[in-house]
């Protein structure tokens, strides 16, 4: 169990990492002046719900579930 969560914990990291990096990446791309790929765009902004999706469902299966 206690394993289990470590698992989760480092997947989690590893998840809201890659979540922050394209949020930076996005953020970047929606700056620049210059000319943008949308498509390419698109696609980070598809990944990064994604990733967001993916680091709700870690985090509902970090709490402990309560028996009342």
């Amino acid at each position: 169990m206690m394993q289990d969560r470590e698992s989760l914990l480092g997947q989690l990291l590893e998840l809201r990492s890659e979540h922050r990096d394209l949020d930076t990446v996005i953020n970047r791309m929606t700056n620049e002046t210059s000319f943008i790929d949308q498509l390419y765009l698109q696609r980070l902004k598809k990944r990064k719900l994604l990733l967001k999706d993916r680091i709700t469902r870690v985090e509902s299966q970090l709490i402990p579930d309560n028996i009342a």
